[in-house]
C-alpha cells in the first residue's frame, strides 16, 4: 500500500492523526485500481466498504425520472468518498459512482472501521471530521442549486475544481451544475 499517499488524503481531513492511528488505518485498507467508466458501486447493490480516492477522478450520480444522468458530486486526488453510513441504506448503495479517469484507491470495510472508529478516538474525530465536511458540502451545494445564478454556479465550480473543466466531459458538468450542456457551452463562451 503507498502508506504516502494515505497520509496524504488523510491529512486533508485530520492533519494531526498520530503515526499509530495512521497505521492502524493503513492495516485495514486494501489498495486497488478503477479503470476509467468502471463502476465503483451502483444503486440498489451491496457494498460495504469506506473508500478513499487517492488519484484520479470519480464522480457520483443518479438517473432523474426520465433516465438521465444526474452527476451529485465530483472527487479528486486525496478525497475520501462520501461514507458507508451516508450512501448506503438497508446496506444497499443509494448512488452509483464510476471512474471519470483511471483511478487507484483504497477501501475499508465500513465494519471493520467503524470498530476501528470505537476504539480508537484518533480515528473516530478523522471519521467525525469526514461526516461534518460532507454534509457541509451537500448544504453548500443545495444553496447554490436553489439561490444561485448559473453563471455563479460555473463560477463556484472552477474554484473548487479547478482542473476539471478540461478533464470531465462537460455533459457530466451541466448536470452537477443543474443546467444543460447547451447552456454550459454558452456560459463558457461568455466567461
Amino acid at each position: 500500500m503507498n502508506r504516502e499517499a494515505l497520509d496524504r488524503a488523510v491529512g486533508k481531513y485530520a492533519p494531526h492523526l498520530s503515526l499509530g492511528a495512521r497505521n492502524d488505518l493503513a492495516n485495514l485498507g486494501h489498495e486497488f485500481f478503477l479503470e476509467k467508466g468502471a463502476f465503483l458501486f451502483c444503486r440498489n447493490t451491496s457494498d460495504d466498504y469506506e473508500y478513499i480516492l487517492l488519484n484520479g477522478i470519480a464522480r457520483t450520480y443518479l438517473h432523474n425520472t426520465e433516465g438521465t444522468e444526474v452527476t451529485l458530486s465530483f472527487f479528486e486526488d486525496n478525497t475520501v468518498l462520501p461514507p458507508y453510513v451516508t450512501r448506503t441504506n438497508n446496506q444497499r448503495s443509494l448512488l452509483f459512482c464510476d471512474a471519470v479517469t483511471d483511478c487507484r484507491l483504497i477501501r475499508f470495510r465500513a465494519a471493520e472501521f467503524e470498530a476501528l472508529m470505537i476504539d480508537n478516538l484518533e480515528i473516530r474525530n478523522f471519521g467525525n471530521s469526514v461526516l461534518r465536511i460532507e454534509l457541509q458540502n451537500k448544504v453548500l451545494k443545495e444553496i447554490r442549486m436553489a439561490s444561485w445564478t448559473a453563471k455563479e454556479r460555473l463560477q463556484q465550480f472552477r474554484k473548487d475544481f479547478s482542473m476539471l473543466e478540461n478533464q470531465v466531459p462537460h455533459p457530466m458538468i451541466a448536470s452537477y451544475l443543474g443546467i444543460t450542456n447547451v447552456s454550459l457551452s454558452r456560459l463558457r463562451k461568455e466567461s
